[in-house]
Order: C-alpha cells, then sequence, then structure tokens
C-alpha cells in the first residue's frame, strides 16, 4: 500500500500536530451532488450502487475531485448486516429502508442465519479495496458501521421509527431477548469492521445514530456497552498503523464522559453541544470530530464562514479537532455552500494550529 500524502485526518484522531484541522463530511457522497444521483441512476437503485465495486468506488471519489477534503468514506450503507442475516433489505421511495422480516421474539432471532462478514459482506470488501487502490495514499479511508442498538431498532420496526416503540417494548419487557440480539449484533459489527480494516480501511467509525433516544441508563444499558465491547474487539494496528476509532451517538452529548472512556480515539459531536465545553468535560482523553448544525449550508457563505470561524474558535488551540457536521449533509444542499465550508476550515484552523 502506498504512503499517505495527506494524514492529517489520521494525525489529529490520535491527537498528534497538524497544520490545518481536518475536515470531513458525514454522507459527503450522496445526493446533494449531481454526479452521485447520475451514478444512482446508472446504478438503478440504492444497494445496486452499493453492491458494484466499481460504481462504490466511483461515488465515493465524487467529492474528493470536488472538494479538499482530508477523509475518504466507504460508500455503503448501516443496514448491510441485518440485510445479511437474512431480513431482506430494501428501500422504499420516498419511505426510506424497510425489511421483509422483523426480530421481534425468540423463534424471530433463532432463525437469523450466521454470517462470516467477508464472505456474506463480499462486495463490501470489495468496494473498500477497491476504494483504497484509486485513493493511492491520497487521503485515508473511512470504513464505518451501525451500532448495535441502530442496527436492532430497524431489526424489530422493520423500518426506521419516530418513537422506537417495538424496540423499547422489548428492551423493557424482554430485556434478556434484546441483550441475546444487541450480542449478536455486536460479534457480527467487530468481523465486519475488523474485515474492512484488512481490507484496507484505516480508521473506522460507528454511528450510533438511535442511541441518543434511550434514557441514561437504558444507553449504557442497550448501546454503550455493546459499542465498548466492540472498541475492545477491533484490529488496532494494521499496515503499520494504528487504526483509531470513532463513536458517534447523535443527541449523545449528555454521555461524553462515558463514550470517551470506552477506549475509542475520537468522539463524534452533533451540534446541540458547544465543542469548547466537550472540551473540557473529556480533556485530553480523546479527540472530537463535529459538529457544525447541517442546515447551516442552506446559509449565505459569509453566515457559514462565521459559524465555521466559530466552533474553530471555540475548540481553541491544542489538538485533537476533525470538523465535521454533527450529522449528515443533507439532499439539497448546493455544493458551491459545501465546498465553502470545507474551504473555510482550513482558512481558519491553520492561525490556531500554528500557535501550538
Amino acid at each position: 500500500m502506498s504512503e499517505l500524502k495527506n494524514d492529517r485526518f489520521l494525525k489529529a484522531l490520535m491527537k498528534q500536530p497538524v497544520d490545518k484541522t481536518p475536515v470531513w463530511m458525514m454522507r459527503q457522497a450522496g445526493r446533494y451532488l449531481p454526479e452521485y444521483r447520475a451514478t444512482r441512476a446508472v446504478a438503478g437503485d440504492f444497494m445496486s450502487l452499493c453492491k458494484n465495486a466499481e460504481l462504490a468506488c466511483e461515488v465515493t471519489m465524487q467529492p474528493l475531485e470536488r472538494y479538499p477534503l482530508d477523509a475518504a468514506i466507504l460508500f455503503s450503507d448501516i443496514l448491510t448486516i441485518p440485510d445479511a442475516l437474512g431480513l431482506g433489505l430494501y428501500f422504499e421511495t420516498g419511505e426510506g429502508p424497510r425489511f421483509r422480516k422483523t426480530v421481534r421474539t425468540q423463534a424471530d432471532l433463532d432463525g437469523l442465519i450466521k454470517i462470516k462478514a467477508e464472505d456474506d459482506l463480499g462486495y463490501v470488501m470489495n468496494a473498500v479495496s477497491t476504494i483504497r487502490k484509486e485513493l493511492n495514499g491520497s487521503v485515508p479511508l473511512i470504513g464505518f458501521s451501525g451500532s448495535p442498538w441502530t442496527l436492532a431498532t430497524y431489526m424489530v420496526e422493520g423500518s426506521g421509527s419516530k418513537d422506537f416503540r417495538a424496540a423499547k417494548t422489548m428492551a423493557y419487557n424482554d430485556p434478556a431477548l434484546m441483550h441475546q440480539l444487541l450480542s449478536l449484533l455486536a460479534d457480527n459489527v467487530i468481523d465486519y469492521l475488523n474485515a474492512q480494516i484488512r481490507a484496507g480501511a484505516q480508521a473506522v467509525q460507528i454511528f450510533d445514530t438511535w442511541g441518543g433516544a434511550l434514557t441514561t441508563p437504558g444507553y449504557k444499558e442497550f448501546s454503550l456497552q455493546y459499542m465498548k465491547k466492540i472498541v475492545d474487539g477491533l484490529i488496532k494496528e494494521h499496515d503499520g498503523r494504528e487504526v483509531p476509532c470513532i463513536l458517534f451517538t447523535k443527541n449523545g452529548g449528555l454521555w461524553l464522559e462515558a463514550i470517551a472512556e470506552t477506549g475509542c480515539n475520537a468522539v463524534g459531536l452533533d451540534w446541540t453541544i458547544d465543542i469548547s465545553e466537550a472540551k473540557r468535560r473529556v480533556g485530553d482523553k480523546v479527540a472530537l470530530q463535529g459538529n457544525m448544525d447541517p442546515t447551516m449550508l442552506y446559509a449565505s457563505p459569509k453566515a457559514i464562514r462565521a459559524e465555521v470561524k466559530r466552533i474553530i474558535t471555540d475548540f481553541g488551540t491544542g489538538t485533537g479537532h476533525i470538523f465535521n457536521l454533527g450529522h449528515g449533509i443533507t439532499p439539497d444542499v448546493t455544493p458551491e455552500n459545501a465546498g465553502v465550508f470545507i474551504n473555510a476550515v482550513h482558512e481558519f484552523s491553520e492561525e490556531f494550529n500554528n500557535k501550538m
């Protein structure tokens, strides 16, 4: 594998000095780009795009061709594991992901097929190795997975949910069954992320999209302990480099200290917490990733630049900041505004990084 020409993202994750704050965007390969929509039309549908290594590579590279981003992220979906388990993932236009089967009983759980990531999700590993080769050392490649709790919510509900009634009912009424499901998913996520690392992912992120829907005791019992199990089970070094891990819980600001104690390298922040407060609370334990409100990208270039400058100023000097949005970029943002955001991060952060 070639040497990295730009490693500031990995350095920041390891809390090492950088010349400028690295920046990438969750969902940076997505519907806001006209070239993405064109490639998806060629693929026919979303999962066909995910399962075609060349097309998945093409859309992963599209934002890097437009913007000076500091990392690429694998183009895939968080629900690949439940799909491989035999639940039948499909996408309803305008409705989001759905499953043909749900997991609500012991019999449902017992009926899940056992998977091995490199075989049953081989198309993901093909995409990782294809993208890594195409990147040719320009920037690092991020692999990812959904968290066990987030995956479980979709598997129990059968789709997205506003109140997670079925998933929470299982957790409260039959916690033993929920823990069986979460344990199975944690084992699968460990296998899946390690397979991505072996295929070429140089950092990994766990997306705990729905952890913030839980109570504090519920979060620690049903989400956080399983993410810690995953962190403990991950390959820590590959190709002579440490492989850092980012945990991102949307609406997880209440639990920053607990997340930082898992052994992860970085905590992803949504936009509901001030980054200076987050930095004060976690100290030097972990790097912080975030945390501009994605809807700021609908504002004027002047307002976008002012908000980027505010967040960089609030973080201040010191190591360990990866700039990102507080959640994924939304589909109807103009690509030009995304460019304003990315360029502003590099412009305004140079001064703070040179003061270290």
